[in-house]
């Protein structure tokens, strides 16, 4: 899939972090850009910086997911690449243990289901519905290529650190969708493919304390230090324009393996 003008893509929790690395990289390229976030004021100034269009929407909720669809595609037609990148994080542990009171503590029910339902139902519910909006479409390819799907899942996923058991599960189920999704599109022509980042100058390890940022840095091989936005778009930019790659993950990581904590 030729990237150009004469594509639209859709890129979920496009006004900050990988999402917008991936926006602005598609509308760089020609593509017409739509963007899905929660933050109106970041998501309109993006969006208006790159030549996109912004709706704002709540990925885990399915009214708002198809209200955002309908309002970007009038703008920028049948979009042919979903990039998921919405998400959050956490940290709680399965069950805690209070230092000052030896208060035990399970996890809290409500915080585990919200991270899976933005994280994994959310990735599900964008997915889904812009493949069926894909399937309506002519191939452009002579094999009969109609679109793509691109998820994020996460190196916790596979190495999920001390307090992420929510976090992991719910980008554990990204990793998993990758194949069974693919084979349910394959014969109309729509590919799905996962992207698991490591540690990213992003909106989530923004928030750590310096000394924290140091710590996971020290895992990193090479080159020592958290990904930069563009890198991850590059590997976005490879799985949109390599036809033959599908039902596929990568890690991009610079080969670090999450300690446990």
């Amino acid at each position: 899939m030729k990237l150009d003008n004469t594509l639209s893509a859709i890129v979920t929790g496009g006004a900050s972090g990988l999402g917008e690395g991936t926006a602005r990289m598609l509308a760089k390229a020609g593509v017409r850009v739509g963007i899905f976030d929660m933050n109106e004021a970041r998501g309109q100034s993006v969006a208006e910086e790159i030549g996109g269009v912004f709706a704002k929407v709540d990925v885990a909720d399915e009214p708002s997911v198809d209200a955002g669809f309908e309002a970007l595609r009038a703008e920028v037609g049948q979009e042919r690449i979903l990039v998921n990148c919405a998400g959050i994080g956490g940290g709680i542990k399965t069950v805690a243990r209070k230092r000052d009171t030896g208060e035990i503590v399970p996890h809290d029910p409500a915080a585990f289901i919200r991270i899976i339902n933005i994280n994994l139902i959310g990735s599900f519910l964008c997915a889904s519905k812009s493949a069926a909006g894909m399937m309506s479409l002519d191939p452009t390819q002579p094999d009969g290529e109609r679109g793509v799907v691109i998820n994020t899942a996460s190196v916790a996923a596979q190495d999920g650190q001390i307090g992420q058991v929510a976090y992991a599960a719910s980008k554990g189920g990204i990793l998993s969708m990758a194949l069974p999704m693919a084979r349910d599109l394959a014969r109309e022509g729509i590919r799905v493919n996962t992207i698991l980042p490591g540690f990213y100058e992003t909106p989530i390890y923004e928030q750590m304390k310096p000394e924290v940022k140091e710590n996971l840095k020290a895992h990193v091989q090479f080159p020592n230090r958290f990904g930069q936005p563009s890198e991850y778009a590059d590997v976005v930019k490879f799985m949109c324009e390599h036809a033959y790659i599908n039902a596929e993950y990568i890690r991009t990581d610079a080969g670090a393996r999450m300690p446990p904590r």
